[in-house]
């Protein structure tokens, strides 16, 4: 590779940056702070209105399988 084929200038993603600069503002206003960020997320997840599905709420229960070529069980 010669030096003209080479790229002159990094692909910019703009909606990339856009959750780059929203994660930004968000993180600022809880003052850096890791715990104090999720504090805030979790209070506006639960004022938010909406229902929040947890993975243990929707799990069913696991059933063995079958291969079915040779009867074996897994599971």
């Amino acid at each position: 590779m010669n030096e003209d084929s080479a790229p002159t200038e990094i692909w910019h993603d703009p909606i990339v940056a856009e959750v780059r600069q929203a994660r930004e503002a968000l993180f600022a206003e809880a003052n850096y702070d890791i715990h104090e960020f999720c504090r805030r997320l979790a209070d506006k997840q639960a004022h938010s209105g909406h229902t929040v599905v947890k993975r243990s709420s929707i799990e069913e229960p696991r059933e063995e399988a079958v291969y079915p070529s040779s009867g074996s069980k897994i599971g």
